[in-house]
This record gives C-alpha cells, structure tokens and sequence, in this order.
C-alpha cells in the first residue's frame, strides 16, 4: 500500500472510531460533522437509516463511557481516489455485529457515505 493509501486509510479508521466515541455520539453537530450529506446506513435490525433519522439514535445514551462499543478487527483498503473501504466488529451489550463502511474524501474532510451492519455470532458461539 503506498504512503497515500496509508494516510487515506489511516483518516478513515480515525473518523469511524471517533463516530463511535460516546462523546461525539452525544452530539448532533459533531455527528454530521463526519456524515455524508447522502449518508445511508442499512442497520443491523435491517432499518434503513440517512444522515437525519441516524441521529436519533446516536444521542440516545446506549453507548456512553460506562457502555462503550468494542471495535476488533478493523481494516480498510482504498478502492478510488477519495473512497475508502473499512470493515471490523464491533461488541457491544453481548451483540456482535460485522461492519462495513464507504468514506469518501469531501471539501470538508472525510465523511461516512455509507455503512452497513449485520449481526454475527459471538465468537466461542
């Protein structure tokens, strides 16, 4: 990988860590801050999410300093210029889920375009 792919990379993992900082989740502007405009989330629970209704979820205390999520495994490739493809675990509450993201490389820094959850098996299961 060169040294751009790295740094790309890098970028990317730092905001996806960051949106799931209990801090920033508890708030909106900081959320958005690191959404696309034409963000999508498929849910593990199969909801379909845009950037505005995923912020009723991300304030309402279920990942908090003393619930934080767990992330293994997390990895990324580039697959443009610009877009950057991350997939990891993440533990939280005894519920596993298998993540993939798209950021993509905007005016205004890297934002999550889109994301996607799907429950796993807990490892040992």
């Amino acid at each position: 990988m060169t040294d751009e792919n790295q740094r790309a990379v890098q970028a990317a993992i730092d905001a996806e860590l960051r949106l799931l900082d209990p801090g920033v989740r508890a708030s909106p502007a900081l959320v958005l801050e690191l959404l696309d405009p034409e963000f999508t989330e498929v849910g593990a629970s199969g909801r379909r999410w845009d950037a505005t209704s995923i912020l009723t979820v991300t304030g309402d205390g279920s990942v908090s300093p003393e619930s934080p999520v767990e992330v293994t495994g997390m990895s990324g490739t580039v697959l443009a210029p610009g877009i950057v493809h991350l997939t990891y675990f993440t533990d939280h509450r005894g519920r596993r889920v298998w993540r993939s993201s798209l950021w993509r490389l905007t005016d205004t820094g890297w934002r999550m375009y889109f994301h996607q959850g799907t429950p796993a098996a807990v490892e040992g299961d």
